[in-house]
């Protein structure tokens, strides 16, 4: 089962990775200022879901130290934030006129 779980968690954290690389370069070469921020919220919900993924590899698949479970939450919390203020951003660049 943890077998399982480890190469579950490493393909999402890896489609992530990739999701957010090339959000990122979309963004920095869009010329719109809309389709650019689109692009960046984007990639904020794809960091937010990788920190996500890396923090539940941290709390369930190892076993607990305090270090783990501190970095785990670290990573967490981040990637709260940021799956947060990526779909804040995105519902708000959308709304505006192409």
């Amino acid at each position: 089962m943890t077998a399982v779980l480890q190469w579950v968690f490493g393909i999402l954290i890896v489609a992530t990775c990739c999701s957010s690389a090339y959000f990122s370069f979309r963004s920095r070469r869009s010329g719109n200022r809309r389709d650019s921020g689109l692009y960046a919220s984007r990639m904020n919900i794809s960091m937010g879901l990788m920190l996500i993924f890396i923090a539940l590899i941290q709390m369930f698949i190892f076993t607990g130290s305090s270090v783990r479970v501190v970095v785990g939450s670290v990573f967490m919390l981040l990637g709260l934030f940021n799956l947060f203020a990526g779909m804040r951003n995105h519902a708000q660049f959308s709304r505006l006129p192409q």
